[in-house]
């Protein structure tokens, strides 16, 4: 492998691990913007990748060919043995496996190691050499069970039954597992979402991950007027609070689901009164221990504290090094990272 200003390129397959720009031959981990990106000649990846980047770039810009990898199935190209494994991260994610001449690399992409039921689980796979983010790669970081945060959640619902809670998540991957962790708890009144997540959620549930009753929210009757929705979960894009859509709701506690809120300053900065410490990502102890579990003697870090990673791995006798991938994070868990427009629903 070699590091290109594209981003990872496999020299003898010829082809790019999720590429910062425009590429002839593309491997896509998922469908965050910053690993899928627009105009490739030709991409792989999972079914549901793909779709992803058709809904949010559309047919003609999500690969002018487009290559489906069932996950586990082994692709030859070029020499080099292709198998896409689950990461765990979002609907689709995957890691991506290459072997060559005896030698194996894994690039994870993103991934998270707790439970989610809206996409296959993260599997391990024994290495030479693992390609880690580490998004939260400093011990702070160390993600509470989602259960308690959920039961914050209705437990502020139950207190404040004339508001309602509007919660700031990503739309894809955090939006429908929150949905799902909700469902889970026992919660099965309508959720309603903002335009922004409409599309995402839909396709979530056309491959099968069962959401309940959504609806969009609605419009006041009157211009101007609010109210709207005391008692109900209201999901929308990180940014929505900061804009005139928030005045149709009933007085919204302001919520915002995301391992960011860990940091008590990013919360307040936001004017976020019920953190969520919801994350799509391995915390500090679980980037650890992936690390430890796929054997690999030499660990490359793309983005995130690698500093602070890299220096634990040395401790432990493992070889650490940063990629300084360009690209890498600016979307993807980023607080005020999804763009909001007003006059949706």
């Amino acid at each position: 492998m070699r590091v290109t200003p594209q981003g990872l390129y496999c020299v003898p397959g010829d082809f790019f691990i999720d590429p910062a720009r425009a590429v002839p031959r593309a491997i896509v981990t998922h469908g965050h913007a910053d690993h899928a990106r627009p105009d490739h000649d030709h991409v792989l990846a999972s079914d549901a990748t793909l779709a992803i980047m058709r809904t949010r770039m559309g047919e003609g810009r999500a690969g002018r060919t487009q290559q489906v990898a069932p996950m586990g199935e082994v692709i030859h190209h070029n020499g080099v043995d292709i198998r896409l494994v689950p990461a765990g991260h979002v609907l689709g994610s995957c890691q991506v496996v290459l072997d060559w001449q005896g030698s194996r690399i894994v690039i994870s992409g993103d991934y998270k190691r707790r439970p989610d039921p809206t996409c296959l689980p993260f599997e391990p796979v024994t290495c030479d050499v693992f390609v880690t983010e580490a998004t939260f790669g400093l011990p702070v970081f160390r993600h509470p069970d989602p259960a308690d945060e959920i039961a914050r959640l209705l437990h502020s619902l139950r207190l404040f039954p004339d508001r309602a809670h509007l919660i700031g998540a990503y739309a894809l991957g955090k939006a429908q597992r929150l949905i799902a962790l909700l469902r889970q708890a026992g919660w099965d009144r309508p959720i309603f979402l903002h335009g922004a997540l409409l599309a995402l959620c839909g396709l979530y549930e056309g491959f099968g991950v069962k959401l309940g009753p959504l609806e969009p929210v609605p419009l006041p009757q009157k211009r101007g007027a609010g109210g709207l929705l005391a008692g109900e979960v209201v999901l929308a894009p990180p940014g929505a609070e900061a804009t005139a859509w928030v005045r149709r709701l009933a007085d919204p506690v302001i919520c915002a689901a995301s391992g960011w809120m860990r940091v008590r300053q990013r919360a307040k900065a936001r004017g976020v009164e019920l953190p969520l410490i919801l994350s799509d990502h391995a915390d500090w102890d679980e980037l650890l221990a992936t690390t430890a579990e796929v054997q690999a003697p030499e660990i490359w870090v793309t983005h995130g504290r690698d500093d602070a990673l890299v220096h634990a791995l040395a401790l432990r006798g493992i070889k650490g090094r940063a990629l300084y991938l360009l690209g890498r994070g600016e979307e993807d868990e980023e607080p005020a990272a999804e763009p909001v427009a007003e006059a949706s629903a």
